[in-house]
């Protein structure tokens, strides 16, 4: 049995991470002063930074069902007997709502996942599920790998201003950080599938500094004895994510591999430029869900 895995453009997999894993991906779209994209094809990390810094307005939006039934009919035109399609949290966001509508037409059986999730944390998972499918385990044993290892990850969040939160209005309860009059930090992590506030903190230097401290508590509370690959997200902050994964990679012996990715609209819209988040994700025994390197 051939099963095909398909995500989100919010897992932020690295390219040839989904070239490697044959993980098909469908774009959620991004809407710039009422005009449409589709995040990742035609619209890019720094297109995102421009706009914001611009004052534009940006929102997102799900895919419709239709664009998700074109994917499936085309996954079954390339001879795939089921499909594993696994999106971002629903508490967030409605995709994996038109995945389901969407797959009730669809002419090979679709099993749709919640990932609880979302960034790399669901894209270590995607990633995880793809191998399983490529070692020809059935659909139910690729959707429980996925969801095996998002529930185990941890994710973090360093965002520079509060401005794109107050926009955003879609972070669960960090709105109660509004009403500061102090220009703190904010600390945000993702929990039960909603991003939450978690802490504040005074500066930047600071906020960094309790960001990697939060990993790495996050690590030692996992069960890694596969190892652990982590993912230092930002938007429009290259360098201060390269560093941070630096460090994080000389303090982190039980990581397996670290990566550095620039987030899409879905996420920094509503974090905008400057934030740092970091996935810890757990590798699963068989199925890690990153190509060796070595």
């Amino acid at each position: 049995m051939r099963v095909a895995v398909v995500t989100d453009s919010t897992a932020y997999l690295p390219p040839d991470l989904q070239s490697a894993l044959r993980i098909f991906t469908v774009p959620v779209h991004v809407i710039v002063d009422g005009v449409s994209y589709d995040e990742g094809a035609d619209y890019l990390p720094a297109d995102l930074t421009a706009d914001l810094l611009a004052g534009k307005r940006v929102t997102t939006s799900r895919p419709s069902p239709g664009v998700f039934l074109q994917a499936y009919e085309q996954i079954a035109q390339e001879g795939y007997d089921q499909i594993v399609s696994i999106h971002l949290s629903s508490a967030v966001s409605a995709t994996v709502s038109s995945a389901d509508i969407a797959a009730r037409s669809a002419p090979i059986p679709v099993h749709t996942v919640d990932s609880e999730t979302l960034g790399m944390a669901m894209g270590y998972a995607v990633a995880s599920a793809a191998q399983a499918a490529q070692a020809d385990e059935s659909p139910d044993v690729v959707s429980k790998v996925a969801l095996d290892r998002a529930r185990s990850a941890c994710t973090y969040f360093y965002v520079d201003t509060l401005e794109y939160l107050r926009r955003g209005g879609r972070i669960g309860r960090a709105s109660q950080y509004f009403g500061s009059a102090l220009a703190i930090k904010p600390l945000l992590e993702v929990r039960d599938g909603q991003v939450e506030p978690l802490a504040r903190v005074r500066t930047s230097t600071k906020a960094i500094a309790r960001l990697e401290e939060l990993t790495h508590q996050g690590i030692s509370g996992m069960d890694y004895s596969a190892g652990v690959d982590v993912a230092v997200m930002h938007l429009a902050a290259q360098d201060r994510a390269e560093d941070v994964a630096q460090r994080l990679a000389e303090n982190g012996p039980d990581i397996a591999r670290i990566i550095v990715v620039e987030v899409g609209a879905v996420v920094g819209a509503h974090v905008g430029p400057g934030m740092i988040a970091v996935a810890a994700s757990p590798r699963l025994a068989g199925y890690p869900g990153v190509p060796s390197t070595d």
